[in-house]
């Protein structure tokens, strides 16, 4: 059996806010730490049936870059939803969505 590890490495100012972010993964080819300046992660806990959240952003992650990181984290759940559940009708209830997101943020930047 193969073991795949992915790491966070946080590093937080004199107020525990996030100064820095970095990601590695043991199969993702890239060598080394690789900066963020953003990460959501949800962990679905099966014993409680509930899901988990560690949201992460450094004080340097701008708004309008964070809008564009929701934006592309919708666009994206559309597809994993339909991987996952095989269920076209809802995933591109997602995408409708996303697309109106998308279109309401361009309206302060273009994405």
């Amino acid at each position: 059996m193969k073991t795949s590890e992915i790491k966070f490495v946080v590093t937080l100012d004199e107020g525990k806010i996030p100064s820095k972010l970095e990601w590695e993964a043991s199969d993702s080819g890239i060598e080394g730490r690789k900066a963020c300046n953003a990460t959501m992660m949800s962990i679905w806990d099966p014993k409680d049936n509930t899901t988990l959240r560690i949201d992460l952003w450094t004080k340097d992650m701008l708004v309008d870059d964070m809008k564009r990181f929701f934006y592309e984290n919708f666009v994206t759940m559309a597809d994993t939803y339909l991987r996952a559940t095989n269920d076209p009708e809802m995933a591109n209830e997602i995408r409708v969505f996303a697309e109106s997101f998308g279109k309401k943020i361009s309206q302060t930047k273009s994405i």
